[in-house]
Order: structure tokens, then C-alpha cells, then sequence
């Protein structure tokens, strides 16, 4: 069995088993699709992926990063459309990651208020983030499902809900982040309630027209949060729940250990200068406590992934410092499902086609992470050991 061969992803089939993750653009801004995002992911689908992930597609003005990121609704849809049309074209599906960034939204920038499971102080929020009502969580739930429509409509192959980070779905996880005392917090079962809800949700709402994937921490990557074992409780009620076509395995919080799910340099300089220039002698001290610093290791996550594919039948994708073809072909014939890559592909878009015809081994990405701090830049994100190119935005 190889990377490169077609295979079926619930309703869809891909051309290979290679997904490229997501990795938000930095190309919307004020939320707005553009020539640039588009160009993003055409440049990915010529370069080989099977799939190629549109993020971090907001299902709400209020579930924003900050007001520069795309919220999934009527108005966004023509241009997803030719988004979805241009990558079709070049033989890549196409997914749409749908979350809520719940403690990790800028409520100041995005002028309206978060939700959370628990009241508390979150940074990124820059204030109290109040805890959500049922209320809210109806809302919420509707919110998801209205996207993930508007996913469809736009001609998204697949759907990926974002369960991971300690963006919103991923708190409700948390023991840390989730001091409910109602059906939503107590147990693993309870804290897994609100987002089994929202995958069941998403997937009564497109039925089988797409595939419905989802994005799961495997542990938080902080001492009172999610840990391994709750996740694979998570993963089984998931799997029992019959609503999902297969599980991208993460980890860390974007929100209190944004390392572990990068892994490499820390580019603390980088980060610094991305901010407002008021700001630093806050963010500096801030960034430090949420960046520690992670040796790089080929396929970082392999060892957590391994317990849940040995227990579950839903299909495993591998995610995590993939960069070498030996890693994408020994993940297949393991079982895994798929491989997922992000930074290797910012680094070369065109990886897997060069991979596929032994014109590569393995990618030239140093694990350096500078590329996370463009996604502040007008550039939009990007390696930075690629050539400068004009981005149109």
C-alpha cells in the first residue's frame, strides 16, 4: 500500500493519502476571501496533496482569532466557491476547518463578546471570557450547523471540526477550562457533551453529501488539562456516536502551550515584533510562559496516535512533524489513514508531487517555526526561507 495511491475518505475519494493541515493563510483580511487565499490553495492543490484545508473558518463573527479571520457564512460563499473550483481544477479536494476560538478570540479587536465553558481571564480574549449559557450553546450548536450548510454550498469536499487547542469544543475538555457543575462538566462524558453535539449537529445537517472529519487534542500539553487517557474515552464515544469519517489526532492550547503542537525553534523575536509595539513589555513575559520550547522529533505525534488507532475503527489521520516519505509510507502501512503536513508543505507546496516522482526524500523545512509570526504580516503566511513572492490580496 502507498501514500500515493486513491483512497476514500467517507463519501469522497482523494488522489493520495496526503492532507495538508491546517495552517491558518493570513490572507482575509477583515475576513474577506481573496485572490491571495485562493491562490494559497491552488498553489497547494498543483503541488500534489490529496486534500488541501481551508483555515480557520469561523461558524460566527464572535468565534473569530481576530477580525481578519473568514467567518463561513451566505456573504463568503462565492468566492469559497472559486476557491473550491480553482483546487478541483488542479485535482486536490478541498476541507473547510469549522471552530470557534472561544478563550483564544479577541474580544476587543472583534468587538463582541466569547463564550467559554467556565468564566475566567484568558489573554488572548484580552479580559473575562463569561462562561456560555444553555442558551448560548443552542446558539452555538445552530451556528455550526448554518457553516457547515454554507460549507456545501460553496463546494467543500469535506468539513473538519475543530476539537483541539483549547479553542472553544477543545475547552469543554478540559478539566482545567471546565468547571461547570450542569451536564456539561463533571465527567469525561459530560465535558465531551457540547461538542458530540456539535459533531452530531454538522453532520445532520450535510447528511452524506460530504465527509465530516474532526481535529482532536490528544492531551493539552499543561499538567491539569486534557490528558491521554480522557482523549481516548473522548475517541471512543466519538466513534460510537457513528457521526464522524475520520480523526486528525493534535495536541497543546493555543491559549497555554502553543509549542507542543509545533515543536522546533522558538522565533521569540519573531513573535515579539509581530505585536503592537505598546504591547511588548507585556507579550514578551506572556509568550514565554505559553512557548516553551520543544525539541523537534520526525512525526512527533506517533507514539499518542498509536493507542488510538489500536482501539478504534474510525480512520486515523497522522499529523506532526511529518517531513520524510519513509514517515508517510511507514504511517500507511501501519494503518494509518492518511498524513497530514503543514509546515513542509508552506515550505514546498509542490513536496508530494516531487515525492511521488523520487525527485525528494524528505522536506528541506528546518523546523525553524518563523513562519508562524507572518501571520500577522501583510505578506500573509509564509516560510520565510522561500523566495518573497507577491501575494495578491
Amino acid at each position: 500500500m502507498t501514500v500515493f495511491q486513491p483512497a476514500q475518505l467517507g463519501p469522497v475519494t482523494l488522489r493520495n493519502r496526503t492532507i495538508k493541515a491546517a495552517t491558518f493563510e493570513g490572507r482575509t483580511p477583515r475576513g474577506r476571501v481573496t485572490e491571495g487565499l485562493i491562490e494559497f490553495h491552488e498553489e497547494m492543490a498543483a503541488g500534489g496533496v490529496g486534500m488541501t484545508t481551508v483555515a480557520y473558518c469561523a461558524v460566527a463573527p464572535s468565534g473569530r482569532v481576530n477580525p481578519h479571520c473568514l467567518v463561513l457564512d451566505a456573504q463568503a460563499v462565492p468566492r469559497l466557491r472559486e476557491l473550491t473550483d480553482r483546487a478541483h481544477a488542479k485535482g486536490a479536494k478541498v476541507s473547510a476547518q469549522l471552530g470557534h476560538a472561544g478563550l483564544v478570540a479577541d474580544q476587543l479587536s472583534n468587538k463582541t463578546r466569547s463564550f467559554a465553558p467556565s468564566t475566567r481571564f484568558a489573554a488572548p480574549a484580552k479580559g473575562i471570557v463569561r462562561a456560555a449559557s444553555k442558551a448560548d450553546l443552542a446558539t452555538l450548536r445552530e451556528q455550526f450547523s448554518s457553516a457547515a450548510r454554507y460549507g456545501v454550498e460553496a463546494g467543500f469536499d469535506c468539513l473538519e471540526i475543530h476539537l483541539g487547542h483549547n479553542y472553544l469544543l477543545s475547552s469543554f475538555f478540559s478539566p482545567n477550562l471546565n468547571r461547570r457543575k450542569d451536564e456539561y462538566g463533571g465527567s469525561i462524558e459530560n465535558r465531551s457533551r457540547f461538542p458530540r453535539e456539535v459533531v452530531q449537529a454538522v453532520r445532520e445537517a450535510v447528511g452524506d453529501q460530504v465527509a465530516v472529519i474532526a481535529k482532536l487534542n490528544m492531551e493539552d500539553g499543561v499538567p491539569k488539562g486534557l490528558q491521554l487517557e480522557e482523549s481516548l474515552e473522548v475517541g471512543h464515544l466519538l466513534q460510537e456516536d457513528g457521526a464522524l469519517d475520520a480523526l486528525e489526532l493534535t495536541g497543546g492550547s493555543s491559549l497555554l502551550n502553543g509549542m507542543y503542537f509545533f515543536r522546533g525553534d522558538v522565533p521569540m523575536k519573531e513573535f515579539v515584533a509581530s505585536q503592537p509595539k505598546a504591547l511588548a513589555p507585556i507579550v514578551k513575559p506572556v509568550l514565554k510562559r505559553i512557548l516553551p520550547a520543544y525539541p523537534f522529533e520526525e512525526a512527533f505525534f506517533l507514539t499518542q496516535a498509536r493507542r488510538f488507532k489500536a482501539v478504534l475503527d474510525l480512520p486515523i489521520i497522522l499529523l506532526g512533524g511529518i517531513t520524510k516519505r519513509e514517515t508517510m509510507e511507514a504511517a500507511i502501512d501501519e494503518g494509518f489513514a492518511f498524513v497530514a503536513l503543514g509546515r513542509a508543505l508552506l515550505r514546498e507546496p509542490d513536496l508530494v508531487d516531487r515525492m511521488q516522482a523520487e525527485q525528494a526524500s524528505e522536506s528541506v523545512c528546518s523546523h525553524c517555526n518563523k513562519c508562524a509570526p507572518t501571520i500577522y504580516e501583510k505578506t500573509g503566511t509564509r516560510c520565510v526561507e522561500r523566495p518573497l513572492v507577491q501575494i495578491t490580496r
